[in-house]
């Protein structure tokens, strides 16, 4: 009996040490790059919750409900900050607002009937893009300049809505490129993608949570596809983590970084990639 005790006990600790340490690398990974937080949750959540051997059934459900979580409070932070500075586009937001709820409700949806598998080569494809996006993306290129018609900024933002929840990334990783190539000022893109990062964090959540419920194979301290404990200890650690990153960012070789980064998206995609196939 004391055998298991102790050895329970190790787990825990161990457990609670790999999500502080998810948090603290997370963190500060999107204050130095100045990516959303779920872009670096999510990848490296996926690949604790392997190690820790979760059933590949709920794996990567799991994996996004926790994140789109854990993402919630560094986002409000940042988008509190941001409207402090004056910078938050309310026109903006109002034009995306009706296509990004359509595309974050029928995803929630939708994800209650995908599998692990659909999520995850999702997932991947996802992931792929955004690395290549950041490797080879010329500082240049533009679309356009500001959004399109009602049609075309009702599509943004359901693709954003949709991809976000369905992946765990949150909105920021999906809505920066898109900002950048139509030309979007910086505080004004990043302000807005935070704003938008709220709406889909808090009901992609409330949707995970929901589609989760009763499912067999998931670890303790689990509410839905969301673990609370996972989710208590990243948000304080990536919040803590990502007010460093921030102050460093000045400091470093932010384009040796962001290939760096780029790689480790690559290497996750092409990871779940094989798990789908073996």
């Amino acid at each position: 009996m004391d055998l298991l005790y102790a050895q329970a006990t190790a787990e825990f600790v161990g457990s609670v040490a790999a999500l502080l340490a998810v948090g603290a690398i997370a963190g500060l990974l999107a204050g130095l790059l100045g990516t959303g937080s779920g872009l670096v949750i999510a990848p490296v959540l996926y690949h604790l919750f392997t190690l820790q051997g979760i059933d590949e059934s709920v794996r990567m459900h799991l994996t996004v409900g926790t994140s789109l979580a854990a993402s919630i409070p560094v986002t409000i932070v940042s988008r509190w900050t941001l409207t402090q500075q004056g910078n938050l586009d309310k026109m903006l937001i109002q034009q995306l607002i009706p296509g990004l709820i359509m595309g974050v409700m029928l995803s929630a949806l939708a994800s209650h009937y995908l599998g692990s598998g659909w999520l995850t080569g999702l997932f991947a494809c996802v992931a792929i893009s955004i690395a290549a996006n950041m490797a080879f993306w010329p500082a240049g290129f533009a679309l356009g300049a500001g959004l399109p018609g009602s049609v075309g900024t009702t599509l943004i933002g359901g693709g954003i809505g949709s991809l976000a929840t369905l992946t765990g990334m949150g909105g920021s990783a999906l809505s920066a490129p898109i900002f950048h190539a139509l030309r979007v000022p910086l505080p004004t893109a990043v302000s807005a993608s935070a704003t938008l990062g709220i709406v889909i964090g808090i009901a992609g959540t409330l949707a995970f949570i929901i589609n989760g419920t009763h499912v067999a194979g998931l670890p303790p301290w689990s509410w839905g596809y969301v673990n609370l404990l996972a989710v208590a200890l990243i948000a304080p650690a990536s919040m803590a983590a990502a007010a460093l990153g921030t102050k460093l960012a000045p400091s470093v070789d932010a384009r040796l970084l962001r290939m760096e980064f780029a790689c480790f998206l690559a290497l996750t995609a092409l990871h779940m990639t094989y798990t789908l196939f073996n």
